[in-house]
């Protein structure tokens, strides 16, 4: 299946010079999103995947689910200031800015295999945070997958992401 197709492309958003990737348009599309979510499966399905986490906010649609079918539990990697227990935190930079993302402290810990999700990979900027997190819990295996990869940026955030085993469905 071909998922470009499915994309959105919406120019000069959200700033002036951002192609954004709207992948609403595939989950839409039940036929492409079935596609994900099981080629996403089959590539982890004997990885012993304890914990899925889910960057937000369109990672939590797909993660979500995959937890369900992996037979593992959920972890939501929210922005700051949503999670009301006890959090540890991860700051990061975007093409077009900084933020931070936080996970309960108790979500994960060192036994746990862990995949990351998210929709599109871009800097690497919120991935990285991500495993910034998973490796300060101890966590030794830990696995990418994301719907999208912006192949033309490059950084050492996304080098060291991809260091793990990574898929990527899309790549522009």
């Amino acid at each position: 299946m071909n998922l470009k197709n499915e994309i959105r492309e919406i120019a000069d958003y959200p700033q002036k010079g951002i192609n954004f990737k709207d992948i609403t348009t595939l989950f839409k599309n039940n036929e492409a999103l079935q596609f994900v979510i099981n080629s996403t499966v089959e590539h982890f399905k004997d990885k012993n995947i304890t914990k899925v986490l889910g960057l937000e906010a369109r990672g939590f649609i797909v993660g979500g689910v995959l937890a369900n079918y992996l037979n593992a539990g959920f972890i939501p990697i929210r922005k700051r200031g949503k999670l009301p227990a006890k959090i540890i935190a991860e700051n990061y930079d975007l093409e077009y800015g900084s933020d931070s993302v936080e996970m309960h402290e108790d979500a994960i810990d060192e036994n746990d295999v862990v995949l990351i999700h998210d929709d599109l990979l871009a800097t690497g900027g919120t991935a990285h945070a991500a495993l910034k997190l998973a490796q300060r819990k101890g966590v030794k295996k830990i696995y990418f997958s994301f719907i999208c990869d912006l192949e033309f940026i490059r950084t050492e955030k996304k080098d060291a992401i991809k260091s793990h085993e990574t898929q990527i469905l899309v790549k522009y």
